[in-house]
């Protein structure tokens, strides 16, 4: 396959791409066809496949079973999940995954870390997920972390939950320190987490601080032990959502902490955005961690999109895109330069915590692995929200679209006219 005319992020001009056995040949100006598919992007905007690094495959389209959230809390949420999985199937998991992954496959996203919920005795989530993985690794690399969703101490059989969980086949350890009965139990579970972790080899992954509460401060916990365990480089933090109501002072240390942790900060802003300030009256905080200046002082971050029609999140369509629309927004980065840099929060920052950087990017030697955005630059990518027109996995095509044709009413010829978005081009 040679993908020809394509704009590559952060080069100047066109170029052709060549693709062979699933893997990027040959990038250069101008490439001789031979006998190969050809596809003309016409300076279209082509990136490597984007990275959701959290999110809830085993709840996702359980909007309205058993109930709806009313509330739109977080507990409220936590409470209709456990009423859910009381019913839990292997095969539900599955056909569920099947509709949200062919959604967010189509938009582009064809690496997931997702949770599977581990409090269940049954691990009837884990156990879906697992089968889920293997039906689908041809259009995406899923990874699973094993998640206390309802904590690692507050019932007695968890810690031998987790740690079953991790035997069967889960790629990374979680922990939800902030939603322990107590401060101490929170810091046990950090400990109890990193010796499972290195037990096994595995890398963590935990909900961390999602929470209102100013004096909720695990993510420190985090961080130092992951210093001293020496796994700089393997833990990831999700949400971190107490970081908006910290002081200055103490943020500008923790972010000095994770930095030297070499953490990478998973924000998920679709629903923090959502579910925080809920106590608030007015002024109303934002809830959302501090990702520019989280950005601004060495952190590695990246975006997840967290849950589709669940529980959680009565909305959603899996694309990575419309959270990066909310991320820009809400962290206010709307500066020229931020917009343009604001991509690699779903590309290059997410694959360096992945680490398979080696692997992924538009360039010779790296998988073939690339979406074709119906955008002509960054801009317009995030303005208009579009499909891809491609997705590639593996060097085969696994998602297209035809472009549309809009037409409207011209005001001074009164005749229909093709709308052209491209005001950018």
């Amino acid at each position: 396959m040679i993908i020809k005319r394509a704009k590559i992020r952060g080069r100047d001009g066109l170029f052709d791409i060549r693709i062979e056995n699933g893997m990027i040949v040959e990038v250069a100006p101008h490439i001789t066809t031979r006998d190969d598919e050809v596809i003309d992007v016409d300076g279209r905007l082509v990136m490597p496949t984007f990275i959701d690094m959290h999110f809830h495959l085993d709840s996702a389209l359980t909007i309205g079973d058993p109930r709806f959230n009313q509330s739109g809390t977080l507990l409220e949420g936590i409470e209709i999940w456990s009423e859910y999985k009381k019913k839990l199937t292997i095969e539900d998991v599955v056909n569920r995954s099947r509709k949200a992954l062919m959604l967010m496959v189509s938009y582009g996203t064809t690496r997931i870390r997702t949770h599977a919920d581990v409090t269940e005795k049954k691990l009837t989530a884990l156990k879906g997920l697992l089968e889920v993985k293997r039906l689908f690794k041809d259009i995406v690399d899923i990874q699973i972390t094993a998640f206390p969703q309802d904590g690692i101490l507050t019932e007695p059989e968890n810690i031998e939950l987790l740690e079953k969980a991790i035997e069967l086949g889960a790629d990374n350890v979680g922990m939800i320190p902030h939603l322990e009965y107590t401060r101490e139990d929170g810091v046990k579970s950090i400990e109890i987490a990193f010796e499972i972790a290195k037990k096994y080899g595995r890398d963590i992954d935990g909900h961390v601080d999602e929470t209102d509460d100013e004096q909720s401060r695990f993510l420190e916990v985090v961080a130092a032990k992951t210093i001293k365990e020496g796994y700089m480089g393997r833990v990831t933090a999700g949400h971190t959502t107490a970081m908006h109501s910290y002081n200055d002072a103490y943020a500008d240390k923790l972010y000095r902490i994770l930095k030297k942790a070499e953490i990478t900060i998973i924000p998920n802003p679709l629903i923090n955005i959502h579910l925080q300030g809920r106590y608030d009256r007015y002024p109303k905080r934002r809830g959302l961690t501090r990702i520019k200046e989280l950005l601004m002082n060495g952190v590695n971050v990246a975006l997840g999109h967290d849950c589709i029609m669940d529980p959680w999140y009565p909305l959603g369509r899996g694309d990575m895109v419309q959270v990066l629309f909310m991320t820009v927004h809400v962290a206010q980065m709307m500066g020229y330069d931020e917009l343009m840099r604001s991509f690699d929060l779903i590309t290059v920052n997410p694959a360096k915590a992945l680490r398979i950087e080696s692997m992924y990017g538009v360039d010779k030697g790296k998988k073939a692995d690339l979406v074709v955005l119906d955008a002509f630059n960054e801009i317009e990518a995030l303005a208009y929200l579009k499909r891809p027109l491609y997705v590639i996995k593996n060097g085969k095509i696994v998602s297209e679209r035809n472009i549309e044709e809009v037409k409207v009413v011209d005001p001074v010829s009164r005749k229909p006219i093709v709308l052209d978005e491209r005001v950018l081009k």
